[in-house]
């Protein structure tokens, strides 16, 4: 199909948790909806694979059911300092444990199923003139489309073409993730501490235990590989100790990402509505990042839908309200991420601080309550 010259509703940059979601519900209402995704499927990245139940009435609405897929039942929380201070508590809204692997694969096969075009290829440039969006690819095919979505994760050099602010700022975190086999409870995800960063673990669909962890730099340049950062620095927490001295390796090597960066993103840039990571990046500490680029799709689709229905009657007005809802669904608990991650970086205050939780439990879900929303509605 030769897209030089044909005009698609909606475009959107990147094939994750966020593009995806957003293709199918745009799809429901017969738009004409094109994925460009870098990547093929299924393809494993680095990622927490916990979300928070708040998302399931809405997976639900696109035809995914993450159970038969295999999706592990989470109720339960634990949280662990450097020393190996531990805390648990119940998680009030629940979540899952699904791979990256397993969901994306599913939700493009959704995507495609509804009817929309999935292309695998890179985009370069975006421009916007006559209200209209020119897309281009770096196989030199040129896209013309009334919406644009940006939905291509945490950073790209699509970043430094449109000029974004965060990019300009070089960030020193980077993430690692494997999967592993071994004794773990299927209900539980745990965050546990390290000196310089922090581990998730959670069991998937597979029976796999999820381990990523986010680090700084400066904490890992001194080491000469991955294994020797787990053995000497990862391994120092005790829980942690545990679970990579009694588990095998799923993975040949662990995948890794770098320049993660945590500053602020802006929702709306050069009139493209930004979704998941693109939009912002919640500190893995709160565990919810998934969940938010599935919520954050349904937002702009809804009002996408509005906008091509003509009940927001210009682009100014679709752009200013998804930057209203975008702030009152997630603004909250970006800053509660901000605080307790940087609370959490501090040992001796971190120490202090699981101290207090084990006095006053009832702290815990409340922190918890701030970051993983509610059930959506969906209407």
């Amino acid at each position: 199909m030769n897209h030089k010259s044909s005009q698609i509703d909606v475009l959107i940059v990147g094939g994750g948790l966020a593009g995806l979601s957003s293709a199918i519900h745009l799809s429901k209402q017969n738009l004409s909806v094109l994925v460009i995704e870098k990547n093929s499927y299924p393809k494993h990245k680095v990622c927490g694979e916990y979300i928070s139940n708040e998302v399931l009435p809405y997976l639900e609405f696109l035809d995914i059911d993450v159970f038969k897929l295999g999706a592990k039942k989470i109720d339960k929380f634990q949280l662990s300092t450097t020393k190996g201070q531990l805390i648990s508590a119940d998680l009030p809204l629940g979540g899952f444990g699904i791979s990256r692997f397993c969901l994306d694969e599913a939700l493009a096969n959704k995507a495609l199923e509804n009817g929309v075009e999935i292309l695998q290829d890179v985009v370069e440039d975006i421009q916007f003139s006559n209200d209209e969006f020119s897309v281009e690819t770096k196989n030199n095919t040129v896209f013309k489309a009334a919406i644009v979505i940006g939905a291509y994760g945490k950073r790209a050099n699509l970043d430094v073409k449109l000029d974004r602010k965060f990019i300009k700022t070089k960030s020193p975190y980077l993430a690692v993730k494997t999967h592993v086999k071994g004794d773990f409870p299927e209900d539980v995800v745990a965050l546990h501490n390290f000196e310089g960063g922090y581990c998730g673990v959670s069991k998937v669909e597979d029976d796999s235990i999820n381990l990523c962890y986010i680090t700084s730099f400066e904490s890992f340049k001194k080491f000469k590989d991955i294994g020797e950062f787990q053995e000497k620095v990862v391994s120092r927490n005790s829980h942690l100790k545990t679970i990579f001295d009694n588990t095998v390796p799923v993975f040949e090597q662990p995948l890794t990402i770098s320049q993660i960066s945590f500053e602020d993103k802006k929702p709306v840039e050069n009139h493209i509505l930004m979704c998941g990571d693109t939009a912002a990046l919640i500190h893995p500490l709160c565990g919810n990042g998934m969940s938010m680029a599935i919520r954050s799709a349904q937002i702009a689709s809804v009002l996408i839908i509005k906008f091509f229905n003509s009940e927001l009657s210009t682009r100014e007005a679709l752009e200013k309200q998804y930057l209203r809802e975008w702030n009152t669904a997630f603004k909250l608990r970006l800053k509660t991420g901000h605080l307790v991650a940087n609370l959490f970086n501090q040992p001796k205050i971190s120490e202090l601080l699981m101290q207090g939780l084990k006095w006053f439990p009832g702290i815990l879900p409340h922190i918890i309550k701030r970051t993983h929303g509610k059930l959506i509605q969906v209407k």
